[in-house]
């Protein structure tokens, strides 16, 4: 747990509340006599917060974007995807107590499961210690602290998406510093030819500052 607490960058009072946002009900089913609840009580109360931080980012980011794009926008930053990716990046399936069907069925790497205990996290989070750093954990980890959501991917996609045939494929190309403050190097390529490189403290930032660099040197 205690590498764990580096890597979301909290450090828990009630460890409890976070051993508990990694219990899937599978493991329940199968250890009523050790553990009474899932982490399905908590995704319930994350998927609120984590709703709640990403509309008041967007809507104080883009003070003149309508109600529409902000919901666009919001369900983008927030999908099973968007989660599953984060718990990639923080290792999250290595912690999860699953039960022996589940376990054998690949649910470590299942992304429905990772991406509910992103959001359970986040409730142990603001349960422990309120708002502050669950905000914390969503603005670094779910939307990478980028003011205008930092969909970089997304612009990159649709521009060269214009003309047929156009493959883009992101690259690591590097990584540097301690499991608790990384760095991590990632090019974008289009058809094979390097046109953009970032580097950020997860994997997610460094290939939206890739694909940020590349929209510059292409369209720009």
């Amino acid at each position: 747990m205690k590498q764990l607490q580096q890597n979301i960058g909290y450090t828990f009072k009630d460890e409890q509340l976070l051993k508990a946002a990694f219990i899937h009900s599978s493991y329940v089913n199968e250890n009523r006599d050790k553990v009474k609840e899932s982490n399905e009580r908590l995704e319930f109360l994350g998927d609120s917060v984590l709703g709640f931080i990403s509309a008041e980012n967007l809507f104080l980011s883009n003070p003149d974007t309508p109600e529409g794009d902000l919901s666009r926008k919001r369900a983008a930053l927030v999908c099973e995807k968007s989660l599953f990716e984060t718990a990639k990046e923080l290792n999250f399936g290595s912690y999860m107590l699953l039960g022996k069907g589940e376990e054998m069925g690949g649910g470590r790497q299942r992304a429905s499961i990772l991406a509910d205990a992103v959001e359970a996290v986040i409730a142990a989070m603001y349960l422990d210690g309120g708002i502050e750093p669950a905000r914390a954990f969503v603005m670094k980890h779910v939307l990478s602290n980028n003011a205008d959501t930092g969909d970089y991917k997304t612009q990159l996609q649709e521009l060269v998406q214009r003309e047929k045939e156009q493959v883009l494929e992101y690259r690591m190309t590097g990584q540097s510093g301690p499991d608790h403050d990384k760095r991590f190097d990632f090019q974008v390529l289009l058809n094979g030819n390097a046109v953009g490189e970032g580097s950020g403290k997860t994997k997610k930032e460094a290939e939206q500052m890739a694909a940020k660099a590349a929209i510059a040197n292409l369209y720009q």
